[in-house]
């Protein structure tokens, strides 16, 4: 019997991409997370200030959902002076979304024939 051996680097590459991948689909798993991308998606870079009163959320739960969403490289911050302002993460959302739901979040995507 002739066995076959994996190389231990492809299998750990494997293994961290499938990491990364789950990572991100578990931040797009919540409604309050999309509901965040969204309106980053709708007002571009937007301060934390900000996203409290638009989400309705108070500053210590919107920093645990942001935490998240910053894991899991699906938006970028920013910070300046004492304020942070976050935006979506273009390149990755692109990478991740279905035409349909690309259509949600780069909503100026769908007059070039993205949906």
């Amino acid at each position: 019997m002739v066995k076959k051996e994996i190389p231990v680097n492809v299998a750990t590459a494997s293994v961290v991409s499938f990491e990364a991948y789950e990572q991100k689909f578990k931040a797009l798993a919540d409604q309050k997370r999309l509901q965040i991308m969204y309106e980053l998606c709708q007002r571009g870079n937007t301060c934390v200030c900000d996203l409290t009163e638009i989400v309705d959320m108070p500053q210590s739960k919107l920093s645990y959902h942001l935490k998240i969403l910053l894991d899991a490289n699906l938006i970028k911050k920013e910070t300046k002076g004492t304020w942070s302002y976050y935006e979506l993460n273009s390149d990755e959302i692109g990478s991740l979304l279905s035409e349909q739901l690309c259509c949600i979040f780069r909503p100026n995507m769908s007059s070039s024939g993205c949906c």
